[in-house]
Protein backbone atom coordinates (compact mmCIF):
# COMPACT_ATOMS: atom_id res chain seq x y z
CA UNK A 1 0.00 0.00 0.00
CA UNK A 2 1.42 3.39 -1.06
CA UNK A 3 2.09 5.72 1.85
CA UNK A 4 0.79 9.31 1.46
CA UNK A 5 3.46 11.86 0.56
CA UNK A 6 4.72 14.06 3.36
CA UNK A 7 5.01 17.48 1.70
CA UNK A 8 5.45 19.59 4.82
CA UNK A 9 9.10 20.28 3.92
CA UNK A 10 8.10 21.74 0.53
CA UNK A 11 7.99 25.52 0.98
CA UNK A 12 6.34 26.60 -2.30
CA UNK A 13 2.54 26.08 -2.27
CA UNK A 14 2.61 25.79 -6.05
CA UNK A 15 5.27 23.10 -6.03
CA UNK A 16 3.51 21.28 -3.19
CA UNK A 17 0.25 21.28 -5.14
CA UNK A 18 2.01 20.21 -8.34
CA UNK A 19 3.54 17.20 -6.59
CA UNK A 20 0.08 16.22 -5.36
CA UNK A 21 -1.31 16.47 -8.88
CA UNK A 22 1.61 14.48 -10.32
CA UNK A 23 0.88 11.61 -7.97
CA UNK A 24 -2.70 11.20 -9.14
CA UNK A 25 -3.78 8.84 -11.91
CA UNK A 26 -5.36 11.72 -13.84
CA UNK A 27 -2.28 13.96 -14.06
CA UNK A 28 -2.13 13.58 -17.86
CA UNK A 29 -5.65 14.99 -18.13
CA UNK A 30 -4.74 17.89 -15.81
CA UNK A 31 -1.76 18.70 -18.04
CA UNK A 32 -3.85 18.38 -21.20
CA UNK A 33 -6.53 20.75 -19.91
CA UNK A 34 -3.93 23.40 -19.00
CA UNK A 35 -2.15 23.06 -22.35
CA UNK A 36 -5.45 23.44 -24.22
CA UNK A 37 -5.67 26.98 -22.79
CA UNK A 38 -2.51 27.94 -24.73
CA UNK A 39 -1.07 30.08 -21.96
CA UNK A 40 -4.20 31.92 -20.77
CA UNK A 41 -3.30 33.77 -17.56
CA UNK A 42 -6.73 33.79 -15.87
CA UNK A 43 -9.00 30.98 -17.11
CA UNK A 44 -12.69 30.84 -16.24
CA UNK A 45 -13.69 27.91 -14.02
CA UNK A 46 -17.07 26.39 -14.90
CA UNK A 47 -19.22 23.61 -13.50
CA UNK A 48 -21.92 21.91 -15.57
CA UNK A 49 -22.64 19.60 -18.47
CA UNK A 50 -23.34 19.43 -22.21
CA UNK A 51 -25.30 16.65 -23.91
CA UNK A 52 -25.78 16.38 -27.71
CA UNK A 53 -28.58 14.05 -28.83
CA UNK A 54 -29.66 12.72 -32.23
CA UNK A 55 -33.21 14.04 -32.56
CA UNK A 56 -34.32 11.07 -34.67
CA UNK A 57 -32.88 8.12 -32.72
CA UNK A 58 -32.71 9.91 -29.34
CA UNK A 59 -29.21 8.51 -28.91
CA UNK A 60 -26.57 10.56 -27.14
CA UNK A 61 -23.92 11.50 -29.70
CA UNK A 62 -21.62 13.46 -27.40
CA UNK A 63 -21.68 14.25 -23.71
CA UNK A 64 -19.44 16.04 -21.26
CA UNK A 65 -19.60 16.67 -17.53
CA UNK A 66 -17.19 18.81 -15.60
CA UNK A 67 -17.59 16.37 -12.69
CA UNK A 68 -15.57 13.85 -14.70
CA UNK A 69 -12.54 16.15 -14.70
CA UNK A 70 -9.87 15.45 -12.05
CA UNK A 71 -10.56 18.84 -10.45
CA UNK A 72 -14.33 18.66 -10.97
CA UNK A 73 -14.36 21.80 -13.10
CA UNK A 74 -13.86 22.91 -16.70
CA UNK A 75 -11.20 25.50 -17.52
CA UNK A 76 -11.90 27.83 -20.45
CA UNK A 77 -9.93 30.80 -21.77
CA UNK A 78 -10.78 34.23 -20.36
CA UNK A 79 -10.97 35.81 -23.84
CA UNK A 80 -9.64 39.17 -22.59
CA UNK A 81 -8.49 41.38 -25.48
CA UNK A 82 -6.04 43.39 -23.36
CA UNK A 83 -2.42 42.31 -23.66
CA UNK A 84 -1.72 43.70 -20.17
CA UNK A 85 -4.22 41.21 -18.70
CA UNK A 86 -3.79 38.10 -20.87
CA UNK A 87 -1.12 38.05 -23.60
CA UNK A 88 -2.34 34.67 -24.88
CA UNK A 89 -5.99 35.63 -25.43
CA UNK A 90 -5.03 39.08 -26.72
CA UNK A 91 -2.95 37.41 -29.45
CA UNK A 92 -6.05 35.55 -30.62
CA UNK A 93 -8.06 38.79 -30.57
CA UNK A 94 -5.31 40.60 -32.49
CA UNK A 95 -5.22 37.82 -35.09
CA UNK A 96 -8.99 37.99 -35.54
CA UNK A 97 -8.84 41.78 -35.86
CA UNK A 98 -6.05 41.48 -38.42
CA UNK A 99 -8.14 39.16 -40.60
CA UNK A 100 -11.20 41.37 -40.17
CA UNK A 101 -9.31 44.48 -41.34
CA UNK A 102 -7.38 42.62 -44.04
CA UNK A 103 -10.58 41.14 -45.48
CA UNK A 104 -11.97 44.65 -45.91
CA UNK A 105 -8.86 45.62 -47.87
CA UNK A 106 -7.91 42.53 -49.89
CA UNK A 107 -11.08 40.43 -49.89
CA UNK A 108 -11.73 36.99 -48.47
CA UNK A 109 -13.83 35.95 -45.46
CA UNK A 110 -17.05 36.52 -47.48
CA UNK A 111 -15.74 39.83 -48.89
CA UNK A 112 -15.29 40.18 -52.68
CA UNK A 113 -11.63 40.32 -53.77
CA UNK A 114 -12.46 43.22 -56.09
CA UNK A 115 -12.62 45.39 -52.97
CA UNK A 116 -8.87 45.95 -53.30
CA UNK A 117 -9.58 48.13 -56.32
CA UNK A 118 -11.86 50.49 -54.38
CA UNK A 119 -10.52 53.88 -53.17
CA UNK A 120 -9.21 53.37 -49.64
CA UNK A 121 -7.47 55.63 -47.16
CA UNK A 122 -5.65 55.27 -43.85
CA UNK A 123 -6.81 58.22 -41.74
CA UNK A 124 -5.36 59.47 -38.44
CA UNK A 125 -7.34 61.95 -36.33
CA UNK A 126 -5.84 63.55 -33.22
CA UNK A 127 -6.94 65.59 -30.23
CA UNK A 128 -6.29 69.34 -29.98
CA UNK A 129 -3.70 70.89 -27.68
CA UNK A 130 -4.63 71.56 -24.07
CA UNK A 131 -1.26 73.06 -23.26
CA UNK A 132 2.37 72.61 -24.41
CA UNK A 133 3.97 69.30 -23.44
CA UNK A 134 7.46 67.84 -23.52
CA UNK A 135 8.10 66.19 -26.89
CA UNK A 136 10.76 65.17 -29.40
CA UNK A 137 10.77 67.75 -32.17
CA UNK A 138 12.45 67.39 -35.57
CA UNK A 139 12.98 69.76 -38.47
CA UNK A 140 12.06 69.11 -42.12
CA UNK A 141 15.20 66.99 -42.58
CA UNK A 142 14.44 64.79 -39.57
CA UNK A 143 17.17 66.33 -37.41
CA UNK A 144 16.23 66.53 -33.70
CA UNK A 145 15.31 69.95 -32.31
CA UNK A 146 15.21 71.06 -28.68
CA UNK A 147 11.93 70.71 -26.80
CA UNK A 148 10.14 73.78 -25.47
CA UNK A 149 11.98 73.20 -22.20
CA UNK A 150 15.31 73.70 -24.02
CA UNK A 151 16.54 70.09 -23.91
CA UNK A 152 16.47 67.16 -26.32
CA UNK A 153 14.59 64.29 -24.70
CA UNK A 154 15.84 60.76 -25.33
CA UNK A 155 13.43 58.07 -26.52
CA UNK A 156 11.48 56.69 -23.57
CA UNK A 157 12.00 59.74 -21.36
CA UNK A 158 9.23 59.70 -18.68
CA UNK A 159 8.81 63.45 -19.15
CA UNK A 160 7.53 63.02 -22.72
CA UNK A 161 3.85 63.92 -22.98
CA UNK A 162 3.75 65.73 -19.64
CA UNK A 163 2.90 69.47 -19.50
CA UNK A 164 5.63 72.09 -19.60
CA UNK A 165 3.56 74.04 -17.08
CA UNK A 166 1.12 71.80 -15.16
CA UNK A 167 -0.44 74.85 -13.45
CA UNK A 168 -1.80 76.18 -16.77
CA UNK A 169 -2.56 72.84 -18.47
CA UNK A 170 -6.27 72.39 -19.27
CA UNK A 171 -6.92 69.10 -17.50
CA UNK A 172 -10.68 69.65 -17.54
CA UNK A 173 -10.68 70.08 -21.32
CA UNK A 174 -8.46 67.03 -21.80
CA UNK A 175 -10.71 64.73 -19.74
CA UNK A 176 -13.88 66.01 -21.38
CA UNK A 177 -12.33 65.52 -24.81
CA UNK A 178 -11.57 61.88 -24.02
CA UNK A 179 -15.10 61.43 -22.65
CA UNK A 180 -16.66 62.77 -25.87
CA UNK A 181 -14.20 61.29 -28.38
CA UNK A 182 -16.62 58.53 -29.38
CA UNK A 183 -19.43 61.01 -30.01
CA UNK A 184 -17.04 63.24 -31.93
CA UNK A 185 -16.13 60.31 -34.21
CA UNK A 186 -19.84 59.63 -34.88
CA UNK A 187 -20.34 63.26 -35.77
CA UNK A 188 -17.25 63.16 -37.98
CA UNK A 189 -18.67 60.28 -40.05
CA UNK A 190 -21.91 62.25 -40.53
CA UNK A 191 -20.12 65.41 -41.63
CA UNK A 192 -17.80 63.42 -43.89
CA UNK A 193 -20.76 62.18 -45.94
CA UNK A 194 -22.21 65.68 -46.09
CA UNK A 195 -18.87 67.15 -47.12
CA UNK A 196 -18.47 64.47 -49.78
CA UNK A 197 -21.86 65.31 -51.30
CA UNK A 198 -20.98 68.99 -51.24
CA UNK A 199 -17.58 68.37 -52.83
CA UNK A 200 -19.19 66.34 -55.62
CA UNK A 201 -21.97 68.92 -56.06
CA UNK A 202 -24.81 66.47 -55.43
CA UNK A 203 -27.52 65.95 -52.85
CA UNK A 204 -27.10 63.71 -49.83
CA UNK A 205 -29.90 61.45 -51.09
CA UNK A 206 -28.26 61.05 -54.50
CA UNK A 207 -24.91 60.28 -52.87
CA UNK A 208 -26.40 57.59 -50.62
CA UNK A 209 -28.09 55.99 -53.63
CA UNK A 210 -24.83 55.74 -55.57
CA UNK A 211 -22.14 55.31 -52.91
CA UNK A 212 -21.54 53.63 -49.57
CA UNK A 213 -18.78 54.69 -47.18
CA UNK A 214 -17.38 51.84 -45.06
CA UNK A 215 -14.81 52.12 -42.28
CA UNK A 216 -13.02 50.38 -39.43
CA UNK A 217 -11.21 52.29 -36.68
CA UNK A 218 -9.11 51.75 -33.60
CA UNK A 219 -8.29 54.08 -30.69
CA UNK A 220 -4.75 54.64 -29.42
CA UNK A 221 -3.54 56.54 -26.38
CA UNK A 222 -0.84 59.16 -26.85
CA UNK A 223 1.75 59.71 -24.15
CA UNK A 224 -0.05 62.88 -23.06
CA UNK A 225 -3.05 60.73 -22.08
CA UNK A 226 -5.36 61.62 -24.97
CA UNK A 227 -6.79 59.16 -27.48
CA UNK A 228 -6.48 59.51 -31.22
CA UNK A 229 -8.03 57.36 -33.93
CA UNK A 230 -6.61 55.35 -36.81
CA UNK A 231 -9.24 54.46 -39.40
CA UNK A 232 -9.50 52.60 -42.68
CA UNK A 233 -12.11 54.34 -44.87
CA UNK A 234 -13.29 52.76 -48.12
CA UNK A 235 -15.65 53.70 -50.94
CA UNK A 236 -18.09 51.01 -52.15
CA UNK A 237 -20.95 50.83 -54.58
CA UNK A 238 -24.55 51.13 -53.35
CA UNK A 239 -24.70 47.38 -52.59
CA UNK A 240 -21.50 47.35 -50.55
CA UNK A 241 -18.20 45.64 -51.28
CA UNK A 242 -19.70 43.49 -54.05
CA UNK A 243 -20.17 46.51 -56.32
CA UNK A 244 -17.55 49.06 -57.41
CA UNK A 245 -18.00 52.72 -56.50
CA UNK A 246 -18.81 55.28 -59.23
CA UNK A 247 -15.81 56.63 -61.21
CA UNK A 248 -16.16 60.03 -59.56
CA UNK A 249 -15.65 58.53 -56.08
CA UNK A 250 -11.87 58.96 -55.93
CA UNK A 251 -9.23 59.16 -53.23
CA UNK A 252 -8.96 62.91 -53.78
CA UNK A 253 -12.68 63.28 -53.06
CA UNK A 254 -12.30 61.15 -49.93
CA UNK A 255 -9.33 63.21 -48.73
CA UNK A 256 -11.21 66.48 -49.28
CA UNK A 257 -14.25 65.17 -47.39
CA UNK A 258 -12.10 64.09 -44.43
CA UNK A 259 -10.45 67.51 -44.22
CA UNK A 260 -13.79 69.30 -44.31
CA UNK A 261 -15.32 66.98 -41.71
CA UNK A 262 -12.39 67.53 -39.35
CA UNK A 263 -13.05 71.28 -39.47
CA UNK A 264 -16.85 71.03 -39.09
CA UNK A 265 -17.33 68.28 -36.51
CA UNK A 266 -17.95 69.99 -33.18
CA UNK A 267 -19.67 69.29 -29.87
CA UNK A 268 -20.71 72.05 -27.47
CA UNK A 269 -20.81 71.37 -23.73
CA UNK A 270 -22.44 73.73 -21.25
CA UNK A 271 -21.93 73.53 -17.50
CA UNK A 272 -22.39 75.90 -14.59
CA UNK A 273 -19.12 74.69 -13.12
CA UNK A 274 -16.86 75.11 -16.18
CA UNK A 275 -18.90 77.26 -18.56
CA UNK A 276 -19.17 76.45 -22.27
CA UNK A 277 -16.68 74.15 -23.98
CA UNK A 278 -16.36 73.26 -27.67
CA UNK A 279 -15.05 69.74 -28.38
CA UNK A 280 -13.34 69.35 -31.76
CA UNK A 281 -10.48 67.61 -33.55
CA UNK A 282 -6.89 68.76 -33.49
CA UNK A 283 -5.38 70.54 -36.47
CA UNK A 284 -3.00 67.66 -37.16
CA UNK A 285 -4.63 64.89 -39.15
CA UNK A 286 -3.36 62.58 -41.87
CA UNK A 287 -4.97 60.96 -44.92
CA UNK A 288 -2.86 58.40 -46.82
CA UNK A 289 -3.88 56.18 -49.74
CA UNK A 290 -3.79 52.40 -49.37
CA UNK A 291 -2.69 51.22 -52.77
CA UNK A 292 -0.33 48.26 -52.76
CA UNK A 293 -0.26 44.73 -51.44
CA UNK A 294 2.65 43.60 -49.31
CA UNK A 295 3.78 41.97 -46.10
CA UNK A 296 6.36 44.37 -44.68
CA UNK A 297 5.65 45.96 -41.31
CA UNK A 298 4.29 49.46 -40.88
CA UNK A 299 6.31 51.45 -38.34
CA UNK A 300 5.23 54.39 -36.23
CA UNK A 301 7.57 56.58 -38.32
CA UNK A 302 5.35 55.63 -41.28
CA UNK A 303 6.28 55.00 -44.87
CA UNK A 304 5.26 56.61 -48.12
CA UNK A 305 3.09 53.71 -49.25
CA UNK A 306 0.66 51.79 -47.04
CA UNK A 307 -0.11 48.21 -47.93
CA UNK A 308 -3.07 46.06 -46.95
CA UNK A 309 -1.03 43.85 -44.64
CA UNK A 310 0.78 46.78 -43.02
CA UNK A 311 -2.40 48.65 -42.19
CA UNK A 312 -4.16 45.50 -40.93
CA UNK A 313 -1.18 44.69 -38.70
CA UNK A 314 -1.04 48.25 -37.40
CA UNK A 315 -4.73 48.32 -36.48
CA UNK A 316 -4.60 44.83 -34.92
CA UNK A 317 -1.66 45.85 -32.73
CA UNK A 318 -3.58 48.69 -31.11
CA UNK A 319 -6.80 46.70 -30.79
CA UNK A 320 -5.23 44.85 -27.81
CA UNK A 321 -3.89 47.96 -26.08
CA UNK A 322 -5.50 49.92 -23.30
CA UNK A 323 -4.79 53.13 -21.44
CA UNK A 324 -1.73 51.60 -19.76
CA UNK A 325 0.32 52.98 -22.68
CA UNK A 326 -0.32 56.44 -21.24
CA UNK A 327 1.03 55.39 -17.84
CA UNK A 328 -2.27 54.82 -16.05
CA UNK A 329 -3.59 51.70 -14.32
CA UNK A 330 -5.58 48.94 -16.03
CA UNK A 331 -8.25 48.55 -13.36
CA UNK A 332 -11.24 50.57 -12.29
CA UNK A 333 -10.90 52.78 -9.22
CA UNK A 334 -14.60 52.53 -8.43
CA UNK A 335 -15.52 50.94 -5.10
CA UNK A 336 -17.78 48.08 -6.14
CA UNK A 337 -19.85 47.69 -2.92
CA UNK A 338 -21.10 51.28 -3.20
CA UNK A 339 -20.64 51.64 -6.99
CA UNK A 340 -18.39 54.66 -6.46
CA UNK A 341 -21.05 56.70 -4.63
CA UNK A 342 -19.42 56.51 -1.22
CA UNK A 343 -22.61 55.41 0.49
CA UNK A 344 -24.93 52.43 0.65
CA UNK A 345 -28.63 52.34 1.45
CA UNK A 346 -29.18 51.00 4.93
CA UNK A 347 -32.06 48.85 6.24
CA UNK A 348 -33.90 52.01 7.31
CA UNK A 349 -33.71 53.43 3.79
CA UNK A 350 -31.20 56.15 4.71
CA UNK A 351 -27.75 56.57 3.14
CA UNK A 352 -24.98 55.07 5.25
CA UNK A 353 -21.28 55.73 4.68
CA UNK A 354 -19.65 52.85 2.78
CA UNK A 355 -17.41 51.04 5.23
CA UNK A 356 -15.24 49.54 2.47
CA UNK A 357 -14.05 52.85 0.96
CA UNK A 358 -14.82 55.02 4.03
CA UNK A 359 -17.09 57.23 1.95
CA UNK A 360 -14.58 58.09 -0.78
CA UNK A 361 -16.12 55.83 -3.43
CA UNK A 362 -12.61 54.76 -4.43
CA UNK A 363 -11.36 51.20 -4.37
CA UNK A 364 -7.88 52.57 -3.66
CA UNK A 365 -6.68 56.12 -2.94
CA UNK A 366 -5.74 58.07 -6.06
CA UNK A 367 -2.78 59.65 -4.26
CA UNK A 368 -1.33 56.19 -3.57
CA UNK A 369 -1.32 54.98 -7.19
CA UNK A 370 2.19 54.24 -8.57
CA UNK A 371 1.83 56.66 -11.52
CA UNK A 372 3.33 59.97 -12.54
CA UNK A 373 1.76 63.24 -11.44
CA UNK A 374 0.35 64.17 -14.87
CA UNK A 375 -1.69 60.97 -15.12
CA UNK A 376 -2.74 61.23 -11.48
CA UNK A 377 -4.08 64.72 -12.10
CA UNK A 378 -6.10 63.51 -15.12
CA UNK A 379 -7.58 60.71 -13.00
CA UNK A 380 -8.40 63.13 -10.18
CA UNK A 381 -10.00 65.55 -12.65
CA UNK A 382 -12.11 62.77 -14.19
CA UNK A 383 -13.21 61.66 -10.72
CA UNK A 384 -14.21 65.18 -9.67
CA UNK A 385 -16.03 65.98 -12.94
CA UNK A 386 -17.89 62.69 -12.80
CA UNK A 387 -19.60 63.67 -9.58
CA UNK A 388 -21.00 66.91 -11.02
CA UNK A 389 -24.74 66.51 -11.83
CA UNK A 390 -24.35 67.80 -15.40
CA UNK A 391 -21.70 65.15 -16.16
CA UNK A 392 -23.28 62.25 -14.27
CA UNK A 393 -24.35 60.58 -17.53
CA UNK A 394 -20.68 60.31 -18.59
CA UNK A 395 -19.87 58.16 -15.51
CA UNK A 396 -16.39 59.64 -15.41
CA UNK A 397 -15.80 58.27 -11.91
CA UNK A 398 -16.23 54.79 -13.35
CA UNK A 399 -13.84 55.48 -16.23
CA UNK A 400 -11.35 57.66 -14.37
CA UNK A 401 -8.64 55.01 -14.82
CA UNK A 402 -9.20 55.36 -18.60
CA UNK A 403 -8.64 59.12 -18.25
CA UNK A 404 -12.27 59.70 -19.21
CA UNK A 405 -12.43 57.65 -22.42
CA UNK A 406 -15.30 55.16 -22.32
CA UNK A 407 -15.75 54.21 -25.97
CA UNK A 408 -14.91 50.98 -27.77
CA UNK A 409 -11.29 50.62 -28.80
CA UNK A 410 -12.14 49.10 -32.16
CA UNK A 411 -15.33 49.53 -34.19
CA UNK A 412 -16.41 49.14 -37.80
CA UNK A 413 -19.34 49.98 -40.02
CA UNK A 414 -21.77 47.17 -40.72
CA UNK A 415 -20.72 46.59 -44.34
CA UNK A 416 -16.94 46.92 -43.95
CA UNK A 417 -16.15 43.18 -43.81
CA UNK A 418 -16.86 40.08 -41.75
CA UNK A 419 -17.37 40.10 -37.97
CA UNK A 420 -15.36 38.76 -35.05
CA UNK A 421 -18.30 36.46 -34.25
CA UNK A 422 -18.22 34.96 -37.75
CA UNK A 423 -14.46 34.35 -37.49
CA UNK A 424 -14.96 32.59 -34.15
CA UNK A 425 -17.77 30.47 -35.59
CA UNK A 426 -15.44 29.32 -38.38
CA UNK A 427 -12.78 28.42 -35.82
CA UNK A 428 -15.34 26.54 -33.72
CA UNK A 429 -16.57 24.60 -36.77
CA UNK A 430 -12.98 23.68 -37.65
CA UNK A 431 -12.39 22.36 -34.15
CA UNK A 432 -15.58 20.28 -34.30
CA UNK A 433 -14.44 18.84 -37.62
CA UNK A 434 -11.09 17.98 -36.07
CA UNK A 435 -12.88 16.26 -33.18
CA UNK A 436 -15.00 14.23 -35.61
CA UNK A 437 -11.86 13.17 -37.47
CA UNK A 438 -10.29 12.08 -34.19
CA UNK A 439 -13.40 10.01 -33.36
CA UNK A 440 -13.23 8.39 -36.78
CA UNK A 441 -9.57 7.43 -36.32
CA UNK A 442 -10.45 5.93 -32.94
CA UNK A 443 -13.19 3.82 -34.53
CA UNK A 444 -16.02 5.71 -32.80
CA UNK A 445 -19.25 6.54 -34.65
CA UNK A 446 -19.26 9.92 -36.38
CA UNK A 447 -22.17 12.24 -36.99
CA UNK A 448 -23.99 12.05 -40.32
CA UNK A 449 -24.22 15.40 -42.14
CA UNK A 450 -28.00 14.94 -42.46
CA UNK A 451 -28.47 14.22 -38.77
CA UNK A 452 -30.33 16.81 -36.71
CA UNK A 453 -28.60 17.31 -33.37
CA UNK A 454 -30.06 18.85 -30.23
CA UNK A 455 -27.70 20.18 -27.58
CA UNK A 456 -28.68 20.73 -23.96
CA UNK A 457 -26.27 22.33 -21.51
CA UNK A 458 -26.12 24.03 -18.14
CA UNK A 459 -23.06 25.88 -16.83
CA UNK A 460 -22.32 27.78 -13.63
CA UNK A 461 -19.45 30.17 -13.06
CA UNK A 462 -17.23 29.13 -10.15
CA UNK A 463 -14.16 31.39 -10.19
CA UNK A 464 -11.24 32.59 -12.30
CA UNK A 465 -7.61 31.49 -12.25
CA UNK A 466 -5.58 28.33 -11.64
CA UNK A 467 -4.91 26.32 -8.56
CA UNK A 468 -1.23 26.68 -7.49
CA UNK A 469 0.05 23.54 -9.22
CA UNK A 470 -1.80 24.32 -12.44
CA UNK A 471 -0.22 27.80 -12.46
CA UNK A 472 3.22 26.21 -12.66
CA UNK A 473 2.10 24.06 -15.60
CA UNK A 474 0.63 27.15 -17.30
CA UNK A 475 3.90 29.03 -16.77
CA UNK A 476 5.74 26.23 -18.57
CA UNK A 477 3.23 26.40 -21.44
CA UNK A 478 3.79 30.16 -21.76
CA UNK A 479 7.55 29.61 -21.73
CA UNK A 480 7.30 26.98 -24.49
CA UNK A 481 5.12 29.27 -26.63
CA UNK A 482 7.47 32.24 -26.18
CA UNK A 483 10.51 30.09 -27.00
CA UNK A 484 8.84 28.73 -30.14
CA UNK A 485 7.97 32.25 -31.30
CA UNK A 486 11.55 33.38 -30.67
CA UNK A 487 12.97 30.50 -32.71
CA UNK A 488 10.57 31.27 -35.58
CA UNK A 489 11.52 34.94 -35.47
CA UNK A 490 15.21 34.04 -35.63
CA UNK A 491 14.57 31.65 -38.50
CA UNK A 492 15.76 28.61 -36.52
CA UNK A 493 12.52 26.70 -37.13
CA UNK A 494 9.84 26.84 -39.86
CA UNK A 495 7.05 29.40 -39.42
Amino acid sequence: MRRPLDLRHVISPGLRDLIKLANTHDFDRVTEQVRDLHGCTSPVNLHGFTVTTDQTTKKVVRSYRSEDEPSGRLLTTCGNRRSSRCPACSRVYAADTYHLIKAGLSGGKSVAETVRDHPRAFVTLTAPSFGPVHNRKTDHTGKPRPCGCGTQHPEGDPALGTPLDPATYDYTGAVLWNAHAGQLWARFTTYMRRALAEHLDMTQKALNAALRVSFAKVAEYQKRGLVHFHAVIRFDGPDGHTTPPPPWATFDALSAAVGSAVERARLTIESDAIGERVIGWGRRYKVDPITALGDSELTDARVAEYTDAKVAGYVAKYATKNAEGAGTVDRTLMCRPCSGRGYVRGPDGFHDRCAVCDGTGQAEPIKALPIQQHVRQMIRTAWDLGHLPEFAHLKLWKWAHMLGFRGHFSTKSRAYSTTLGALRDIRRAWRLAQAEATRARAGLPITDENTTLVTASSWTYLSSGYRPGEELLAAQVRHDIANTQRLKHEGLMPA
